[in-house]
């Protein structure tokens, strides 16, 4: 026996209290992985002896090797908490302009609208337009208005689901006439700077079976000149009440003059489309079911909300809740090979071969859990039974030593 044998066992069973010190540490840390150590044996090579009569030298620690399984996940509240559940990692940007990649999920905003991790890295997510839902294919820094509102955006469309009744007679041959106003509504719809303009629709039965106009406004004799309102169009049904276009003027458009509430340098007037497609005409009381306009004010930025596909959903004031961005997910083929550099992010490397993006929930890329936190992987307990186990084998590599000394010291005493 020789003491090169109880070293290296001091070596290794020391870097594996490191390692069990190391998972012990962090068992509460946020998406941490814990590690295990791996030993090998140490064989002297030699030339022409067999390979039963070699002792061996020794023990190493051939790797030190992450354990990616999934942890716990733990409910939090908070909106801007993202967990994985299932494989990837969070993309992030380092602030020297590097990438690196975790699985703490505990973002949070700055000063400036950046959605960010602790150290100050930027998410990156697919950009979405908020008009079409559509998303970019290269992932960038998420960010958010936080400082500015959000621009108005100018009325275009309004959709109306209106019940007409069928029991009501010509409006004309009545006596005194059915006043317009009876089958009335109004909506604001908005210019492009955000100022809020009423729109009215009125209904008036024609002495076409079936058949009604439609006007945008009221008459006014005591104006100079009297103002005798035009229908804008002409809405029909069918025997049974349903919706008629091929009768009916397709499309309804109806031109708003934002300077009845708007003096001050208003945009010019602008046609604003209207579909009545859902309207009906069955024998009940005159109803509104559904009354829409794609246009809003301006608005600041009250909420965000993540889905569990990682779409990003934004409040603002103005009642607009819009999606805006979705959170952007990494695989690698070798997680093992990743390179931890610490605050909870790892770098690729050779091993671990080069990053696949991808949105949550496709292929191998885990759903998202918003408001919850993926805890440390490591089993605390497990890990307690290990550090006694090493100190075990640390105090039986010592033994090894001083047993060879006392042999040592046996031999030199020799008279």
């Amino acid at each position: 026996m020789g003491f090169q044998q109880g070293l290296s066992g001091l070596n290794a069973a020391s870097k594996n209290l490191d390692v069990i010190g190391h998972n012990i540490a962090n068992s509460n840390t946020v998406g941490f992985k814990g590690s295990r150590s791996e030993f090998a044996d140490i064989v002297a090579a030699s030339i022409g002896t067999g390979g039963g009569s070699n002792a061996g030298i020794g023990v190493e620690v051939a790797a030190v090797a992450q354990q990616f399984s999934q942890g716990n996940i733990t409910i939090t509240g908070n909106n801007l908490d993202v967990a994985i559940n299932g494989g990837g990692f969070f993309r992030l940007q380092q602030p020297d302009g590097s990438p690196a990649y975790t699985r703490a999920g505990n973002f949070k905003l700055d000063k400036t609208g950046d959605l960010v991790a602790n150290d100050g890295s930027n998410v990156m997510g697919f950009r979405v337009d908020s008009t079409t839902g559509v998303g970019t294919s290269e992932p960038v820094p998420l960010s958010f208005p936080t400082g500015a509102p959000i621009p108005a955006k100018r009325t275009e469309n309004i959709k109306a689901a209106i019940n007409l009744d069928a029991r009501a007679k010509e409006a004309a041959a009545q006596v005194p006439p059915t006043p317009r106003s009876t089958y009335g509504t109004s909506i604001n719809v908005y210019d492009s700077q955000g100022v809020a303009v009423p729109v009215s629709l009125y209904f008036v039965k024609t002495g076409t079976s079936n058949t009604w106009e439609v006007y945008d406004q009221l008459d006014d004799p005591a104006a100079v000149p009297p103002v005798v309102a035009a229908p804008i169009g002409t809405i029909a049904f069918d025997g049974n009440g349903k919706y008629d276009a091929g009768a009916s003027t397709n499309p309804f458009l109806v031109t708003v003059d934002p300077s009845l509430a708007n003096p001050n340098n208003p945009p010019a007037p602008w046609p604003v489309t209207i579909d009545l497609a859902s309207t009906t005409q069955f024998g009940s009381k005159f109803a509104v079911a559904d009354l829409t306009q794609d246009g809003y004010a301006s608005g600041e930025l009250t909420s965000i909300n993540i889905s569990n596909d990682g779409m990003v959903m934004a409040s603002y004031s103005n009642g607009v809740t819009r999606a805006e961005a979705q959170v952007a997910l990494a695989a690698f083929r070798n997680p093992q090979g990743l390179i931890a550099v610490g605050g909870n992010n790892w770098v690729e490397s050779n091993d671990s071969g080069t990053p696949v993006m991808g949105k949550p929930g496709v292929g191998n890329l885990g759903m998202l859990r918003a408001g919850a936190l993926e805890d440390s992987n490591v089993d605390l307990t497990a890990e307690l039974v290990n550090m006694m186990t090493a100190q075990r084998t640390y105090q039986a590599n010592a033994q090894t030593i001083k047993t060879q000394d006392q042999v040592m010291s046996t031999m030199v005493n020799l008279r």
